[in-house]
């Protein structure tokens, strides 16, 4: 039979056994908070999408820049950029965009003047070039507290892209020209800012900060002359010339 005294051996066992169970129970659920709040900014299930198109065309009739006279020329450039994105969930959107480009120049005659007795003319230069990209992209939205109107994104891409050109110069026999294809490789961090028209629109602008890029290109002169020349770079700051903008749809 035990007696009084191992019974409250027992007891006293078991409150510590209680307490340290319930202490290190408390201490296991306590989770660390930063204070900051995130609201449904993007709902789960809705659809992004959007396109930018650009078109620009010039012509130069006898003009002159600088130390280049008697310019005639033509050209023009083509973009077209569709967009498709999901939300997965809250605040959190994947989806891809594709890209083309197509530009031309046509060059018949321009003049590099260098002094009085020192000139080069320059004649029937032709090229075109064209550009196509399929871009892979991740988002993570912020908002401004409670506000639905405005806010940020962080936007991760990887990029894969081709090219073809070609660059003509002179004419019959003394025929020249160079033929390019390319291969890029991007992969970037481009944050941005996103303010909402209405319910549904919504006006984008990013920029890139942080990014690789790889590009490789093959190119032939006179179907005879191969040479190939590839490029690397990393860059860790602000990019100006990659800032775009465009309109986007919430669906």
């Amino acid at each position: 039979m035990p007696t009084q005294l191992s019974k409250s051996l027992y007891r006293l066992l078991l409150l510590v056994i209680l307490t340290i169970t319930s202490a290190g129970g408390v201490s296991a659920q306590e989770q660390f908070r930063r204070g900051l709040e995130q609201h449904s900014f993007i709902p789960k299930g809705q659809w992004i999408t959007g396109v930018s198109v650009s078109y620009s065309q010039s012509s130069q009739d006898n003009y002159q820049f600088f130390i280049v006279e008697g310019i005639n020329a033509d050209s023009y450039t083509f973009k077209l950029s569709p967009m498709l994105m999901y939300s997965f969930r809250d605040n959190l959107a994947a989806g891809g965009r594709f890209a083309y480009s197509r530009s031309m120049i046509k060059l018949d005659e321009a003049k590099l003047v260098l002094g009085a007795d020192t000139d080069y003319t320059l004649e029937n230069v032709y090229s075109l070039s064209h550009s196509y990209s399929g871009m892979a992209a991740f988002r993570n939205y912020i908002s401004f507290g409670s506000n639905k109107r405005f806010g940020m994104f962080n936007e991760v891409q990887l990029q894969l892209s081709g090219g073809q050109s070609k660059l003509c110069s002179g004419t019959g026999e003394a025929l020249s020209g160079t033929y390019e294809r390319s291969f890029g490789l991007d992969i970037g961090l481009a944050p941005g800012m996103i303010m909402f028209l209405n319910n549904y629109s919504a006006i984008e602008v990013n920029v890139g900060v942080l990014g690789f890029s790889y590009t490789h290109t093959r190119s032939v002169t006179d179907q005879i002359y191969v040479a190939h020349r590839s490029s690397q770079q990393a860059n860790f700051k602000i990019n100006l010339f990659s800032i775009t903008f465009g309109v986007a749809f919430y669906l």
